[in-house]
């Protein structure tokens, strides 16, 4: 897997008027070379591939990264400069995105080369998951879902946001996740009107919608689902707004299809809601990649992307009702696009749920 990946990303040299690669952000260098240390440089050519790491890194990046000749550093720069110069390569990329004005200034000092800003260059490789990937990413989904069957019992009134977060925390670590994928939004009440929500001492009351916003890392990989649920008896206006999300977020799954723009999609999914008079309270895109990282920019399901969604593509779906001092909804499951739709790995149901008090 990890040879075909290096090829794909040097099938796009050409195009990007390089001929080697320095990257340096953590995830994409996971990706190429499957050494999981907190620091190291990768430096790809037509025909070489290295990992520069420290003294800590060295045994570990030769049992992870065998396709890849691993050099100790002392001083990463010093060290990058001398690989450079024996490969005798001329025009050499770097990650603009991740690297600083500072650590731009280190790199020309230390090898005399030609920069060359690059952008997105591995990010667009890794937009396409192989197996490997989607079977991981598959676990971390179903091991959120097995989450949010176990935290529908302990949502009672009187609970708070904070405990109901920290108990989701521990079910999905004490499962074998390697962490979270990001915070865990729990927003019950008016709280809910707010998209990224952190869960508050506020607890739980009857009358109101709950919606959890979660994941977790497997093995590297990330999962990332939300649900409304609602305890006790909605009223009209609470089972008229949730089935309205409901039916832009089947709207937006069904959109999804290779060939399809990210902006075609989130406006298939963001009609179904201006059409009903709310247009104005769903402001944020419908979906985002998810993989080694939890918001990846490839794809992007937003009005303004003209990302091509592709087979293999795994993105969120997950339009949004939020109304300030009432509450909101949302409901988010992840797709991965196939050869003629897609097919959704959240498993959780998404029928208005209505818990007893």
């Amino acid at each position: 897997m990890v040879s075909a990946r290096i090829e794909r990303l040097r099938s796009r040299f050409p195009a990007a008027g390089i001929d080697a690669l320095v990257v340096t952000s953590s995830a994409n260098r996971r990706y190429l070379t499957g050494f999981t240390g907190s620091a190291g440089t990768v430096v790809i050519t037509p025909d070489q591939a290295l990992l520069l790491v420290d003294f800590r890194y060295v045994e570990q990046a030769s049992r992870q990264a065998p396709a890849f000749r691993v050099v100790r550093y002392d001083e990463v720069f010093q060290a990058l400069g001398e690989q450079l110069g024996a490969l005798g390569v001329r025009r050499v990329g770097f990650e603009a995105e991740h690297v600083t004005v500072a650590q731009m200034a280190k790199l020309r000092e230390a090898a005399p080369v030609e920069w060359v800003a690059t952008e997105r260059l591995v990010e667009d490789v890794r937009a396409i998951k192989d197996a490997e990937e989607l079977a991981l990413i598959e676990e971390a989904v179903a091991l959120a879902d097995r989450c949010f069957e176990h935290i529908l019992p302990q949502l009672k009134p009187g609970v708070t946001e904070r405990e109901v977060a920290w108990r989701m925390e521990v079910f999905m670590r004490e499962q074998g996740a390697e962490g979270l994928a990001f915070p865990t939004i729990v927003a019950s009440g008016p709280n809910g009107a707010m998209p990224h929500a952190r869960p508050t001492d506020r607890p739980l009351s009857a009358g109101e919608f709950v919606t959890l916003d979660f994941g977790c890392v497997w093995k590297g990989y990330c999962s990332d689902m939300t649900r409304t649920v609602f305890l006790g008896e909605p009223t009209p206006r609470h089972r008229e707004l949730y089935d309205l999300v409901l039916r832009a977020q089947e709207t937006g799954v069904s959109a999804v299809r290779p060939g399809r723009t990210g902006r075609e999609v989130d406006a298939a999914a963001r009609q179904v809601i201006a059409d009903a008079g709310y247009g104005e309270a769903f402001g944020h895109g419908l979906g985002h990649g998810v993989g080694l990282e939890v918001h990846e920019e490839v794809p992007r399901l937003s009005t303004r992307s003209q990302t091509v969604l592709a087979p293999g593509m795994v993105t969120s779906v997950e339009p949004g009702v939020y109304l300030p001092g009432w509450g909101g909804i949302r409901i988010e499951d992840l797709v991965v696009v196939t050869e003629d739709g897609c097919r959704v790995l959240t498993k959780s149901p998404k029928q208005l749920l209505c818990l007893p008090v």
